[in-house]
């Protein structure tokens, strides 16, 4: 058996990563492609590897020969031509080598699980396909299959069903194939395919074609779970740099990213707070069915969006401001409250720190409090500064003051003419007999100097709408915001999502209720566990103190071997090291599976 790679192509789509470099020199998780490849060879037991080169090829043999000097039978070929010719070329240019051995081919710009090359040596079929389970960010030529696993079809990509994706799956861009197919069936089809067609193709496109032949017979080898990814592009490196690194590089880099997670299959979030259980189907299909007019028109502009978040919320619209998520809503008026002091409760939603950089900022630091809110606290802030802000439940301790201790505040900030910022963003997770809302009319209207933030991604399912509503009767203060936003700030998406929300508001009460359950049931299990403490909550989420236990260690090893993301907050603001961690609440599936997990990290 020997080992064949084509590495001949520019990867200009790699840019700056390839331009005194071949692909396989990019380094994924501090190790070059080429190195790990190798690597892989070796430890299947084979001892010939034949490159295709071209562009950069003299670097990456001299690279080569330098650093795995003796370590393989290295056979170099050199594809003059690169920048004129694609992938079927430099794999005919192979052909002399081709037929002296079984051949395990592999691409230069994928990277692979370490034992996948032995595997696929060792599978008892002549001639194998590896292939994975089709996933929304893969790209190219996929396959569908028999019942028994072979090769039914190639299908391009222009030529794939959006209705049958779950049928469809990812060619890996490695194969096995035997000399014997090479020689008698592969490569003189080859020749005539490129006599017709030319040199500028993809050897999988003949694959297509062969594979309809009969009495040929291609087994898929199925990835399962096995990690690997094909590198594209510098956001493709990015990925494979998350799923490929170990440890605390792992956890940092993934954590970075700030979300896009449906890009990492079978990693479960417990780190971002989203309602798992709204909205329901059939408010998605209802979407659904009118994506491809809401794809192609534009949104309304703030007017619009305002009237349909009264209708959602029951406010006058002149009172309302819809954001692109809360964040915009808050970044516009860190700009409004330009040169005023004002005072954050910390720890908090980090972005009422970050959007008032060009405030004087006070802390009322609620650590000395146990991370509680404290009135005695943020009316003395109230005396001092020109706002305050109080994020309730606060984030990350889920506190939450009851209506008549806001209520409490809300007068105090208008005895002394200070203003007081109210974040409810996860107030209806609370339970039923503490839930209440500021969004009311009367009450805007009775206290002009609060402003009340809700996002609507958090609590109502939609992060990837960006959404978020802001609530005030002073209407000066609106229309200091309203200059500092867009007109079509928010998409069609988000407009549509506003306009049919109140349909199936009943749904997304009884999500909250479902919340409220599972968190009360996560900090009954939680409790049971010897050695930390859990803190009360009215959100979705659940903060812990793991006392002598390690919170950054625990997360690397849940992401590592588990996929289960959580956030630690020992690196955060005001806790100053110590080992805390926040939880999200989701299913009752997904919570088992978290509970059981840390029931054997943390019982010893």
């Amino acid at each position: 058996m020997q080992a064949l790679m084509l590495a001949a192509g520019l990867g200009k789509r790699l840019a700056k990563y390839t331009k005194n470099n071949t692909k396989c020199m990019v380094e994924v998780a501090g190790e070059k492609l080429i190195d790990r490849a190798i690597k892989s060879i070796k430890k299947a037991g084979i001892k010939r590897f034949v490159l295709v080169t071209g562009y950069k090829g003299k670097e990456l043999q001299e690279y080569i020969l330098s650093h795995h000097k003796g370590e393989l039978d290295f056979v170099f070929i050199d594809n003059d031509v690169y920048s004129t010719t694609n992938n079927i070329y430099s794999f005919y240019l192979a052909k002399d080598e081709l037929v002296k051995d079984d051949t395990i081919l592999l691409e230069s710009d994928i990277i692979f699980d370490e034992d996948l090359i032995k595997e696929v040596k060792e599978s008892e079929e002549s001639n194998t396909v590896v292939v994975a389970k089709y996933e929304s960010w893969m790209d190219g030529t996929v396959v569908t299959l028999t019942e028994d696993n072979h090769i039914h079809k190639f299908v391009e990509k222009q030529n794939m069903k959006i209705g049958r994706l779950d049928q469809y799956y990812k060619t890996v861009n490695v194969y096995k194939f035997s000399k014997e197919f090479l020689a008698n069936v592969y490569l003189p089809f080859l020749k005539t395919y490129m006599d017709i067609q030319g040199f500028n193709a993809y050897y999988e496109t003949s694959l297509k074609y062969i594979c309809q032949l009969p009495n040929i017979s291609m087994k898929a080898f199925l990835m399962d779970e096995r990690p690997w990814y094909e590198i594209d592009d510098a956001q493709d490196l990015n990925i494979a740099n998350i799923l490929f690194s170990k440890g605390e590089e792992k956890y940092n880099l993934l954590t970075s990213t700030y979300g896009g997670f449906w890009r990492y299959p079978g990693y479960i979030d417990f780190c971002y707070l989203v309602n798992p259980y709204f909205p329901k189907q059939n408010m998605i299909e209802k979407m659904q069915n009118e994506f491809p007019i809401l794809l192609r028109q534009y949104p309304s502009g703030l007017k619009t969006q305002n009237m349909n978040a009264s209708r959602t919320f029951n406010v006058n619209e002149e009172y309302l401001l819809v954001g692109n998520g809360a964040a915009e809503l808050i970044n516009a008026l860190g700009r409004v409250f330009k040169g005023k002091k004002v005072a954050v409760n910390l720890p908090t939603f980090n972005e009422y720190v970050r959007c008032f950089k060009e405030c004087q900022i006070s802390e009322i630091d609620n650590s000395y409090n146990d991370y509680a809110l404290s009135k005695c606290d943020i009316r003395n802030a109230l005396n001092n500064n020109d706002a305050v802000i109080i994020v309730n439940p606060e984030n990350p301790s889920g506190y939450m003051f009851d209506k008549d201790e806001i209520i409490e505040l809300c007068d105090y900030a208008k005895e002394v003419d200070k203003v007081l910022v109210i974040d409810e963003s996860f107030e209806d997770f609370a339970k039923k007999e503490r839930r209440y809302t500021l969004l009311d009319d009367s009450f805007l209207e009775k206290y002009p100097n609060v402003i009340v933030v809700k996002s609507i991604s958090k609590s109502f399912g939609v992060p990837g709408l960006r959404l978020g509503v802001l609530a005030s009767s002073d209407k000066s203060l609106l229309k200091d915001l309203k200059e500092e936003m867009q007109v079509w700030n928010i998409n069609s998406f988000g407009e549509y999502y506003l306009q049919v929300y109140n349909l199936y508001s009943k749904d997304y009460l009884a999500s909250c209720d479902l919340i409220a359950e599972q968190r009360e049931y996560m900090i009954s299990e939680l409790r049971k566990i010897k050695g930390i403490k859990v803190y009360d909550s009215e959100a979705n989420y659940v903060m812990v103190d793991l006392g002598n236990t390690n919170s950054k260690e625990l997360c690397i090893n849940l992401l590592d071997n588990k996929k289960i993301i959580i956030k630690d907050l020992s690196t955060k603001n005001k806790f100053n090291g110590r080992n805390f961690i926040r939880l999200a609440v989701r299913d009752q599936n997904d919570n088992d599976l978290l509970l059981n997990e840390l029931r054997k990290y943390l019982i010893k």
